[in-house]
């Protein structure tokens, strides 16, 4: 993995960088967004044109991660990432110097990007969900989703690690 400008601007952090993943990495997404990066992916957005591409990133002050060498080289800034799985992905972004810890209270969801909110314990939860009151659980602004620290949480932790 490498940045394909002459920028290096160090730790890529969660508050201070926003992400755009091309077409090739929407698994990748859910990681980052159980991280706390703000992480678009593009088929969310129903793009998958280069051009188009690279317009949402410079717009949106986003930094592209793509698998294609010619969209990372025409993007100021952008990412390379050789891997094809997500594990391998995840180690090329730790060694490029991306700040990869999973949030200990969940801030973005992982199906559609949008902001947390905790979900009060005296509070219903959907029949898929565990109880609040005996459960942390955390609720998508955006699409609703109810998110809790189980086994798909420790899979991804484990995975950073």
């Amino acid at each position: 993995m490498s940045p394909t400008s002459d920028d290096e601007r160090g730790v890529i952090r969660p508050d201070t960088d926003r992400l755009l993943l091309d077409v090739m990495l929407g698994k990748l997404a859910v990681y980052l967004r159980f991280c706390g990066y703000d992480t678009v992916y593009a088929l969310d957005r129903g793009i998958e044109d280069d051009d188009r591409l690279a317009t949402l990133a410079e717009r949106e002050g986003r930094r592209l991660l793509t698998r294609d060498v010619e969209l990372a080289a025409s993007v100021e800034g952008a990412v390379l990432l050789t891997a094809h799985e997500p594990d391998a992905q995840v180690a090329e972004l730790r060694e490029g110097g991306f700040d990869l810890e999973i949030d200990d209270a969940p801030s973005r969801c992982g199906r559609c990007n949008g902001e947390l909110d905790p979900v009060p314990s005296e509070a219903e939860t959907p029949d898929y969900a565990p109880d609040s009151a005996s459960t942390d659980c955390w609720r998508c602004r955006s699409c609703g989703q109810i998110f809790w620290k189980g086994s798909h949480y420790d899979r991804i932790d484990e995975t950073l690690s």
